[in-house]
């Protein structure tokens, strides 16, 4: 992770911490610590970047990381990037109207067939 002085990964699922660890591994880098408690529910850590990817599939939780990523933000004037394939439950979210397009990628025929559809990932800046 170029340049970065610190970088913590998240997920809640030890399986996926694992995956992380062996990505690394695979583009040789070196591991960085993953965090496997929801941050959502910790006290705020300030980050110069948050990079987030699918989260908006439960309107729940949606809620709950619009309200944390607005409190990062405006308390630390954190970027968010966030990833996400155009599922419903995102493009029909109220942060829609704080995204900025950063760039959108055509997903492989593989995934397509995979994920019911969607065609395209888009990467969007957070702007509340």
């Amino acid at each position: 992770m170029s340049g970065a002085a610190r970088i913590v990964a998240n997920d809640i699922d030890p399986i996926a911490g694992m995956a992380i660890t062996l990505n690394c591994e695979l583009n040789q880098l070196n591991p960085f610590p993953i965090l496997t408690k929801n941050v959502l529910d910790l006290e705020q850590d300030k980050w110069d970047l948050i990079v987030l990817g699918d989260m908006f599939y439960d309107e729940d939780l949606a809620d709950s990381l619009h309200r944390w990523l607005k409190d990062c933000f405006w308390t630390h004037r954190t970027q968010v990037l966030i990833g996400d394939p155009g599922r419903p439950q995102f493009r029909e979210h109220s942060i829609q109207h704080q995204l900025h397009k950063v760039v959108e990628y055509s997903l492989p025929e593989p995934t397509r067939q995979e994920n019911n559809g969607l065609t395209t990932s888009t990467v969007w800046e957070f702007q509340p």
